[in-house]
């Protein structure tokens, strides 16, 4: 089975794509030392916002679009289902967050915002999708179910 991640035939500005993991980033270590766990429940709308409503409403999307625009980044176009899968792993992340910071769990809070930070940093300064790597390895396991 060659490796490949979920393609949609949809296009999405990478440029901005990655801006927005910077801003979610940024926004993870910030909550890491204030502990204002309302930072994820933002963050945690917004990706519902880009992930089920319209991106056009969703803050870190016109942040992103502003920042492309005001340093005049060029524009590179990738498939959407890489970026989609990987902010479905960043919505569950947010969610496992939130848990862990209600439940009092801080080795576990602690793990997982590194993981997450390790995941989206990849993105942000290789381009590189652990996502896809995860749904390579989710296909094989189940393809024979």
């Amino acid at each position: 089975m060659a490796q490949a991640c979920p393609l949609t035939f949809k296009q999405v500005d990478a440029t901005v794509v990655r801006i927005g993991s910077f801003f979610v980033m940024f926004t993870v270590v910030f909550f890491l030392s204030t502990l204002q766990v309302g930072l994820l429940y933002l963050l945690s709308v917004d990706f519902l916002i880009r992930l089920y409503g319209k991106k056009n409403y969703s803050p870190v999307y016109l942040f992103s679009i502003g920042i492309k625009s005001l340093f005049r980044l060029e524009t590179k176009m990738e498939d959407a289902g890489a970026k989609r899968l990987a902010a479905q792993f960043g919505l569950f992340f947010l969610l496992v967050l939130i848990a862990a910071y209600h439940l009092h769990l801080d080795m576990f809070l602690y793990t997982a915002a590194a993981v997450f930070l390790s995941c989206a940093s990849l993105e942000l300064l290789f381009g590189y999708c652990i996502g896809c790597k995860v749904y390579f390895v989710i296909k094989k396991i189940t393809a024979g179910f």
